[in-house]
């Protein structure tokens, strides 16, 4: 007789998950101001891939739109360097294209 399989149980990402959903719920500070503090910090320790993803969260979610991310931009350039706020622009110019090309593909159903 063979024992059932054991379940492996991620406990430090339950626990980490459960950590970071408080942080994000507290009423202090809105959802749209952690996503800017956020943002700004992973710019400023030149973290391209979890930008990309508070971007692309920000942008969907609504708490920062197409013009509001370009002025994150701009503000971001002067105090995170040129570098950092060059690979930025690139990345927020091409999540507002990949965002609009899905819209722009269902306006024209004849094709």
């Amino acid at each position: 007789m063979t024992e059932p399989a054991m379940e492996t149980v991620d406990s430090f990402g339950m626990t980490a998950e459960r950590q970071f959903a408080d942080v994000w719920s507290r009423s202090v500070l809105s959802i749209r101001e952690r996503r800017l503090l956020l943002i700004g910090l992973l710019v400023g320790q030149g973290l391209h891939e979890m930008t990309d993803v508070q971007l692309d969260a920000a942008l969907r979610a609504g708490d920062l739109n197409e013009n509001e991310l370009r002025e994150v931009v701009v503000f971001l350039t002067h105090y995170a360097g040129w570098a950092r706020g060059a690979k930025l622009n690139d990345q927020v110019e091409d999540l507002i294209e990949r965002i609009r090309q899905p819209r722009s593909d269902r306006a024209d159903p004849a094709g």
